[in-house]
């Protein structure tokens, strides 16, 4: 079955987003990016915590580049076809939840720039999700 273009869009939005997310957070990990910016500046006191944070970041985004790619038949994994689509009503209810904690978070940044950013993933998962053809 061919992909419309609005799967392969939402597709290319989700990898291309969660892949610089990946590198946004290696960066504040290696504290080339300030900590107060993430976890609505709740960690940057502790180095330890912020390193916690950071890695369970980094694992949570590489799953759902996983299942994005599964997905999308980026990856060609039958195996993992309906894991996949779960996944991806997975990553869209995290991105809704991530979009309410950006909302009420005291970070200006993650009101005005991640809070618009997790709502257009948040949509780009759900046409993902809805889809039920993979590749």
């Amino acid at each position: 079955m061919k992909k419309s273009a609005s799967v392969r869009y939402a597709g290319l939005i989700l990898l291309v987003s969660f892949s610089l997310l990946f590198v946004f957070h290696v960066l504040v990990m290696t504290g080339i990016v300030q900590p107060g910016v993430v976890w609505g500046g709740h960690v940057e006191s502790s180095r330890t915590n912020l390193i916690l944070f950071e890695l369970v970041a980094l694992a949570v985004t590489l799953l759902f580049l996983f299942f994005i790619a599964v997905k999308t038949g980026l990856l060609n994994l039958p195996v993992f076809t309906k894991i996949a689509s779960l996944g991806m009503w997975i990553v869209f209810a995290y991105m809704l939840l991530n979009t309410a904690a950006n909302l009420a978070s005291g970070v200006f940044l993650e009101k005005i720039v991640f809070a618009p950013l997790t709502i257009l993933l948040a949509l780009c998962a759900l046409r993902l999700a809805l889809e039920k053809h993979t590749a």
